[in-house]
C-alpha cells in the first residue's frame, strides 16, 4: 500500500513524535505526547479526506480524535498553562 494511502501513523513516525514531545526519557503517555500523536493522526486523516471525500466512517473517527485531543488540551490548560502554551506553539495549533 503506498504511503499516501496509509491513514494511520507508522511506528517509526510514532516513535519520532514521542521522542520530540516526551518530558523525560521513558515518557510515552504524558498529555503532550498523546496530543502530538493525535495531531499526527488528524493531519493524516485530513489528507486522506482530500481524495476520499465520501469516507464517512473514517470521518467519524476523525471527529472523535479531534474531540479527544480537545479534552486533553483543556485538561492541560487547566493543570499547567505553561506546558499548554508550549505545546500549542510547537504543534502549530491555533488558539
Amino acid at each position: 500500500m503506498p504511503e499516501t494511502e496509509h491513514v494511520s501513523i507508522t511506528s517509526e513516525r510514532k516513535a519520532e513524535v514521542i521522542h520530540q514531545h516526551a518530558r523525560s526519557e521513558a515518557d510515552t503517555g504524558s498529555a503532550e505526547v498523546q496530543v502530538a500523536i493525535m495531531s499526527e493522526r488528524i493531519s493524516n486523516l485530513t489528507e486522506h479526506f482530500k481524495t476520499h471525500k465520501k469516507d464517512n466512517h473514517s470521518r467519524r473517527g476523525l471527529l472523535k480524535l479531534v474531540s479527544a485531543r480537545r479534552s486533553l488540551l483543556d485538561h492541560l490548560k487547566k493543570s499547567d498553562e505553561a506546558r499548554y502554551s508550549a505545546l500549542i506553539e510547537t504543534l502549530g495549533l491555533r488558539r
